[in-house]
């Protein structure tokens, strides 16, 4: 039964996230998700609790993987942030 419940569960934030994120305007999106993937150093916290699991040789490769991955959102998100940000940037060398 559980099992059932948890996959009802995913099925209907995947659901959820998609109809969500189709109604986004383009102008919008990329502020949304560089905000939305630093959000992620939540996850690190989570993740690094994980992997340093003793005795539980799962939780520590499920972590690993999870410290991979939520870097890899993180960074990706201040990038994102940065090359949004440049495009605000005067072209001019200088001046007033």
């Amino acid at each position: 039964m559980e099992v059932v419940f948890l996959t009802f569960i995913l099925v209907l934030s995947i659901f959820l996230g998609f109809e969500l994120i189709s109604k986004v305007p383009a102008t919008l999106h990329t502020p949304l998700m560089s905000g939305a993937n630093a959000i992620s150093g939540i996850t690190l916290a989570g993740a690094f609790l994980s992997a340093g699991a003793v005795g539980n040789e799962a939780a520590v490769i499920l972590g690993t993987a999870a410290v991979t991955f939520a870097t890899i959102n993180v960074a990706g998100g201040y990038l994102v942030t940065d090359r949004m940000l440049g495009m605000f940037k005067s072209k001019t060398g200088g001046g007033k």
